[in-house]
């Protein structure tokens, strides 16, 4: 039952979570403060009511619409919601049926909670990072190089917790060591494509947000996790550039070689995909590559 109550509390959390999301991603790019003023109607000026910031309920009982004017909210609002609710639960989830396992020890709860937690933040980063993309074609530095840092010291964490803090100095150098070359080796992937892609079209392709997107990624999951999610990332990419193309009724005027496409959006859907499905993914291929 602790599972289950634990679980249902932490999903509520991150709705929360994921309405103020939905401040931050409309307010950021204007350059607004996502604290003052109070949630509004961007169609009317109206300030909302607090029944009408209810995380999910409000979207549903209203249908998606401003209750004065019958503005179209829009699907975002919900989709953000959803996808931290159901991402921290996925993670509360996973950590409170760690610790009430029979022979859990404590060592099992500060492990379990630091990647829980950890996970949880990164979550809520690609989701936020997915959107600003998809909206704006914008991936900020200030989201994407703290990111960085926190990924290494979330490593570092998980590396002296999974060693109870043995060996600490080693730990601390192979870490940073693996870190390090786990970054610089993800963001150069991006930079070698952008590189290739100016020689051969000389216009610039791949943006450096992408570069420091793979880099946080690499922090996070390491190399290994960084390029599984590009691969997905790239995949889910080229299955929407292909139906834009089935479903568009005319050529733009510009031509489809023009037409921008963000793919930090996908890649951070391929890093969420890696954070709750990497480790099964990777199992089946290494299982498929022996054949």
């Amino acid at each position: 039952m602790l599972r289950i109550y634990g679980t249902a509390i932490v999903a509520l959390a991150g709705l929360a979570f994921g309405s103020f999301l939905n401040v931050c991603v409309s307010r950021w790019p204007r350059q607004m403060s996502v604290v003052k003023p109070r949630s509004y109607c961007v169609s009317c000026g109206r300030t909302l009511r607090w029944w009408e910031n209810l995380p999910l309920a409000s979207w549903l009982v209203l249908r998606g619409r401003c209750r004065t004017c019958r503005a179209w909210i829009g699907w975002r609002h919900l989709l953000v919601e959803l996808a931290v609710g159901a991402l921290w639960a996925h993670e509360g989830w996973k950590f409170f049926g760690s610790i009430t396992r029979p022979g859990a020890l404590p060592y099992d709860l500060y492990n379990s909670l630091t990647i829980a937690a950890g996970q949880s933040i990164l979550c809520w980063m690609l989701v936020a990072l997915a959107v600003l993309d998809a909206e704006n074609l914008w991936l900020p530095d200030w989201l994407t190089l703290p990111g960085i840092a926190l990924g290494v010291v979330y490593q570092l964490a998980v590396s002296a917790l999974q060693s109870l803090f043995w060996f600490w100095q080693q730990n601390l150098l192979a870490t940073l060591e693996r870190e390090s070359v786990g970054v610089v080796a993800a963001a150069g992937l991006i930079l070698l494509i952008r590189l290739v892609y100016w020689l051969i079209r000389r216009r610039e392709g791949v943006g450096w947000g992408d570069a420091k997107l793979m880099a946080m990624l690499a922090a996070w999951m390491g190399l290994t996790g960084a390029l599984l999610s590009f691969a997905l990332g790239v995949v889910l990419g080229a299955l929407f550039a292909v139906g834009l193309l089935a479903t568009s009724m005319r050529k733009p005027p510009d031509g489809w070689a023009m037409q921008k496409i963000p793919l930090g959006t996908f890649i951070c859907l391929g890093g969420i995909v890696s954070v709750v499905w990497g480790e099964r993914i990777l199992s089946v291929y290494r299982h498929w590559a022996r054949f």
